[in-house]
């Protein structure tokens, strides 16, 4: 059945389109694979290549292009959407002077909703649909950014998701890397191909589409805001206060669907209720366990780290916006949630363009030296909130006859423990900048990658700090998709005034800068997510080595 639902799809998506009256009955007659398949499948690498060559054709709104090459040798493609635009050029985009907004599906590829949903907005923006946005903004669209993990279909890569019936792909890449855990590192060619553009176009605004799973809630959709405790207080408030507000009450408005902060719950002591972090993959049944100690349940969410898609987006000083499409609704249900999840995400960000620019402009001019900013944080404990409890029932895929776990329409109100944000559990002092030494090439390199600010030094440079290594461990290598083999390496210390000099030839970070925040993290000796932990510096922190070979100026 899939692939004549494919060959069908095909079939729609390669007429020869010319003249606005021949448009609108093509494009009508358009479906992704999802639709095409009454939500049994979702599409393939190549249908979404074809795809977003028809909405191209159709539209002179819409230029695709390509940002990158996977590491199996695939495109990325890229769908740049906006009034005016010559072509779909970063030069082109800039330009226009609107607000730039990325929206990435497909990160893990077990989780396509989001790779459906782009696909229609871009049929809507086609169609015509949402021009008022395009009077303030321009869209860079990426359905599909784990090309080569879609194409790794089976009907169980997802545990008791419910569905798409017939399969689909895995959370890791073709290197069997989590692209989500590899924004820092930039180990995978996908990461780097979204560094890029994100330099090149330097977007104000970042959704991640994702689809969620863990504790049986009864949320439609849950989302998240970047958490590293080191984010924008502006860009923060903004997020907190009215945007996740706004869509929260237009979803119900409209669609009597209930959204919230992404999370799962916890029982008291703090064991986890189900789930391993932002789109992990389902936990499998277990056996009963005995009763929990009586108590309120905790709502806590992932990690604070900027792998992270919507740490790392924070920690550029701009706005991210994660969304989790419940595992356990049906396809049709995540697709739908996630489509207006983007709408009324958007239609927030079209009536603030320009106070979401300005929040970026400003996170980009703040002075951070001498200020005080996490190098490491843990959970806060806050107080109660309601959340909303579900249930679930079994189901059974027809294709294979495995156990899915469809939504059940009940809502049970819980007072939990809010365990939604972070706070620092280590901090240092903001310098105004850093000196590298010529031979971290490896942390010198990565740091080019990001897009961070470097001059080379043309004379000693003296009045600098050293840190004082106290303690220097390194974990064992751990295998799996998220670490990788890497023995993560932790260093504690001091920073104290030395007379040793940065010689020429060094290479000196200001923190005067755009990416200040993240240089700062990937810099700082105890950060948690930074070159020291990812192994960038171990041949210059051997054995014996008392001193971190980075140095700074207060």
């Amino acid at each position: 059945m899939r692939r004549i639902l494919s060959a069908l799809l095909i079939v729609l998506t390669i007429p020869v389109i010319s003249g606005r009256a021949q448009q609108a009955p093509a494009l009508d007659k358009l479906l992704t694979t999802a639709e095409a398949s009454r939500f049994a499948s979702t599409s393939t690498y190549d249908e979404v290549v074809k795809f977003m060559q028809a909405v191209d054709a159709a539209s002179p709104l819409i230029h695709m292009t390509s940002y990158g090459t996977t590491s199996e040798g695939r495109m990325m493609p890229l769908a740049v959407v906006g009034k005016g635009l010559k072509d779909g050029s970063a030069a082109s985009v800039l330009a226009t002077g609107r607000l730039r907004v990325h929206i990435q599906g497909n990160i893990h590829a077990g989780e396509v909703e989001g790779k459906e949903s782009a696909q229609i907005l871009l049929r809507e923006f086609a169609q015509g649909r949402h021009a008022e946005w395009l009077d303030t903004m321009v869209f860079l669209i990426t359905p599909i950014f784990n090309a080569d993990g879609n194409e790794r279909f089976g009907l169980r890569n997802r545990g008791r998701q419910h569905g798409p019936i017939n399969g689909m792909g895995t959370r890791a890449n073709a290197q069997n890397i989590n692209i989500n855990r590899d924004f820092m590192k930039l180990e995978t060619p996908e990461g780097r191909a979204f560094v890029k553009l994100w330099n090149d176009y330097n977007p104000h605004v970042g959704m991640d589409l994702h689809t969620s799973d863990g504790s049986t809630h009864a949320y439609h959709l849950t989302y998240s805001p970047p958490l590293n405790p080191n984010t924008s207080d502006a860009i923060m408030t903004m997020m907190k206060n009215e945007w996740f507000p706004f869509v929260t009450e237009q979803i119900r408005k409209k669609h009597g669907w209930e959204t919230f902060y992404y999370g799962n719950a916890s029982n008291p002591g703090g064991g986890r209720g189900g789930g391993r972090g932002a789109g992990a993959p389902p936990t499998p049944p277990t056996p009963p366990t005995p009763p929990t100690p009586a108590g309120p349940r905790a709502w806590g969410t992932f990690e604070h780290v900027p792998r992270f898609h919507n740490n790392y987006v924070g920690m550029r000083n701009r706005f991210a916006l994660l969304s989790e499409a419940y595992a356990y609704a049906t396809f049709e249900d995540r697709i739908k949630a996630t489509n207006y999840f983007i709408e009324e995400a958007m239609n927030f960000a079209h009536r603030n363009a320009d106070r979401i620019k300005k929040a970026v402009d400003a996170a980009d001019r703040e002075a951070l030296a001498g200020k005080t900013l996490a190098t490491r944080a843990r959970l806060a404990t806050g107080g109660m909130i309601e959340i909303l409890m579900g249930e679930v029932e079994d189901d059974k895929n027809p294709v294979d006859g495995a156990v899915m776990s469809k939504r059940k329409d009940v809502i049970i109100k819980e007072q939990m423990i809010d365990r939604l944000w972070f706070e620092p559990t280590a901090t240092e002092t903001a310098p105004t900048a850093y000196y590298i030494p010529a031979n971290a090439t490896k942390a010198l390199e990565l740091l080019r990658q990001h897009g961070v600010t470097m001059e080379e030094v043309k004379a000693p440079v003296t009045g600098l700090h050293a840190y004082a290594i106290k303690e220097n461990t390194q974990a064992a290598p751990r295998a799996g998709i998220d670490i990788n083999g890497h023995a993560l390496r932790t260093v504690t210390g001091t920073w104290t005034a030395t007379q040793t000099a940065a010689p020429a030839g060094s290479w000196m970070v200001p923190m005067n800068q755009p990416l200040a925040r993240l240089a700062f993290y990937l810099l700082e000796p105890n950060s948690d997510d930074g070159v020291t932990t990812w192994n960038f510096l171990d041949d210059l922190l051997g054995e014996g080595v008392t001193t971190y070979p980075i140095l700074r100026k207060q």
